[in-house]
């Protein structure tokens, strides 16, 4: 099913690696058929050395797997919910990249230096506040379904 989109996001996947933005497998793209319904995602868990488009997790909007074996990823939840707040986009990139991991460990916006910037977002884009130790563990909980 969606052998095509699965190619896609598989692809888009590869290119963050290629592009150097991933750490360990901590990235995400997907990719979405709104005439189905249904999106596409890589799957939790699984190398990038070994993953081809078959790996790919086809699930609903209510986020109900249809087809794959993988684990979903933790962040399906808020790719559906930018899928559904907005209806034109096709895809997205969710990345861990050393500069901005950098940035939020660091707690620090990232300012706006330059009009490519600007074309995108207006002023500093902010770092949000470091996670309490309760919140962190419950949002790991929640996320992975495994504890401290």
């Amino acid at each position: 099913m969606f052998e095509k989109l699965k190619e896609e996001v598989y692809k888009a996947n590869m290119d963050l690696v290629a592009k150097g933005v991933v750490i360990c497998i901590w990235s995400n793209v997907s990719g979405i058929n709104y005439e189905s319904g249904l999106l596409v995602i890589k799957p939790s868990g699984v190398d990038y050395d070994s993953m081809t488009p078959e790996n790919m997790v086809v699930v609903d909007l209510n986020g109900n797997v249809v087809e794959g074996k993988w684990r979903l990823s933790s962040d399906t939840v808020t790719h559906i919910e930018l899928y559904k707040k907005y209806p034109t986009i096709g895809g997205v990139v969710h990345a861990h990249s050393v500069n901005a991991v950098a940035f939020a460990q660091a707690g620090m916006s990232i300012s706006a230096l330059g009009t490519t910037h600007a074309d995108y977002f207006y002023g500093d884009i902010p770092c949000i506040r470091e996670l309490t130790r309760e919140e962190a563990m419950e949002v790991y909980e929640v996320n992975t379904g495994m504890s401290f």
